[in-house]
């Protein structure tokens, strides 16, 4: 018999912690390899846990609403079935588990309170866990990041009504409330019935985004009050929570990187027949639609491996240049934002790989089914912004990578053709390459070369390449 620890596993980039919403399996359950155990929210997304062994459940170390750090123990998993070994042999085993030396990890506590003094963000008087439910329940960090991207005041974030475990809210009651704010009247009423609740918490709380102290008085009615149009000639939108991420996100790289970009005019006239005439093959067999993307993908892929410079990160004055190529890839969501969920190692994929993949994330994009693995890990990124008819773009590099390329519409135009019996006018589909590149560590030289490397793949296409 022997038993293993399940741990936190890592969520993506900066994410530190999770907090449990919900145990998928029980005591004594038998769970295989890869199947969910639990349900964790973070501060990017919502997701279910893989259990990394399979076994029976001996212990849940954590209960639903504890926040765990990543690294850290959940559960315990046995290989055999409780009580299937005899006394000496079960005695033997949690023996050996309990002297066996763990890693020494930080506690949760101690990881929030760092955060807490880091970025003066939740809560100013951090307190024991037992004393951390100062609202009188529990908000996931995911909850706390949308109130604070939606301006949320903790006084009004506990006027929410929760559908989730002892009542607390969920990413769905939020989300549900935040589409159908409260009007002034209504916010007003609410905070003024319940002021006799939240006035302790009013004296010692404060919303990290506005840096200002909850007073014990009414709020405002200036400060709840919709933006209204005084001449009825403009509509005002208030932003949602993504299109105020992709803002910051944008402003930031901007910010960050020394954005150059270069352009080249790239002739994709083969390609675009090889894939017409491979696209209704392929979707008979394979079952999945053909489009260019995969196509561009893969050439990004073939340029990589011959500037692998461009693949590459920045830490203060180093340059990290990875050794595995994941692109990743701008999808338009039905709500006109943006989302780059990424496609680990493409270089190791042939094309029904890459096809394959493609759709798969772009679907689970447009049903907000991507996962935080999904969205993390990538060293350069591709947009297609042919697809909305632009000829070209200049795009912004995320960050922490250091480039990326927008594909533009092909556009049929009269060309000049070199044959064996001398120059010819015929018709060609032209299409722009852009290549945006962080001039702090890319010379105009790297960057252009990559980009006429990426046209050249393309121009240079094999018509009697075979898919299978």
């Amino acid at each position: 018999m022997a038993l293993f620890e399940m741990v936190m596993p890592q969520m993506g980039e900066s994410v530190m912690e999770g907090t449990i919403i919900k145990w998928l399996k029980n005591v004594g359950d038998f769970v295989k390899q890869d199947e969910s155990v639990l349900e964790v929210a973070t501060d990017k997304v919502d997701t279910e846990i893989p259990s990394t062994y399979s076994g029976y459940i001996q212990e849940l170390l954590v209960k639903e609403g504890d926040v765990v750090a990543i690294g850290l123990p959940i559960a315990l998993i046995n290989t055999e079935k409780p009580g299937s070994g005899t006394v000496q042999e079960i005695n033997s085993s949690v023996k050996e588990y309990e002297e066996t030396p763990k890693a020494v990890l930080p506690s949760v506590e101690a990881i929030v309170a760092q955060e807490l003094l880091k970025t003066e963000e939740k809560i100013n008087d951090f307190k024991p866990k037992s004393e951390q439910h100062v609202f009188g329940r529990f908000y996931s960090p995911l909850v706390l990041n949308i109130a604070k991207e939606e301006n949320i005041q903790f006084a009004e974030l506990e006027t929410i009504q929760g559908t989730g475990l002892e009542g607390r809210v969920t990413k769905n009651d939020i989300l549900e409330y935040v589409k159908n704010r409260k009007s002034e009247v209504v916010v007003a009423q609410t905070l003024q019935e319940n002021k006799a609740v939240l006035e302790p918490v009013i004296q010692k709380t404060e919303l990290a985004d506005t840096k200002s102290e909850i007073k014990q008085e009414s709020v405002p009615s200036e400060q709840l009050r919709p933006a209204v149009s005084v001449s009825g000639s403009t509509d005002i939108i208030q932003m949602d929570r993504m299109r105020k991420m992709i803002s910051d996100r944008m402003l930031e790289s901007q910010r960050i990187s020394a954005h150059v970009t270069s352009f080249v005019e790239a002739d994709i006239t083969n390609l675009n027949h090889w894939k017409n005439k491979m696209k209704h093959e392929f979707k008979n067999r394979e079952n999945d639609t053909l489009t260019l993307t995969p196509l561009f993908i893969e050439a990004i892929a073939r340029a990589i491996k011959d500037y692998p410079m461009i693949n590459a990160s920045v830490d203060g004055d180093k340059i990290l240049v990875k050794k595995y190529i994941n692109v990743g890839m701008a999808v338009a969501l039905p709500s006109g934002n943006l989302i780059v969920p990424v496609i680990k190692n493409v270089d190791q994929l042939n094309i029904i790989g890459i096809t394959k993949k493609v759709n798969e994330l772009a679907k689970k994009a447009r049903e907000n089914k991507l996962t935080a693995d999904d969205l993390s890990d990538g060293t350069y990124t591709m947009s297609n912004v042919g697809q909305f008819g632009n000829v070209m773009g200049t795009p912004i590099i995320v960050q922490p990578q250091i480039a990326i390329m927008a594909f533009g519409t092909a556009v049929k135009k009269p060309a000049v053709i070199e044959t064996s019996h001398g120059d010819a006018i015929g018709i060609r589909q032209m299409m722009f390459l852009s290549h945006s590149y962080d001039h702090r560590v890319v010379d105009g030289a790297l960057g252009g070369m990559f980009v006429r490397r990426v046209a050249d793949y393309l121009e240079n296409f094999d018509v009697n390449r075979k898919i299978w």
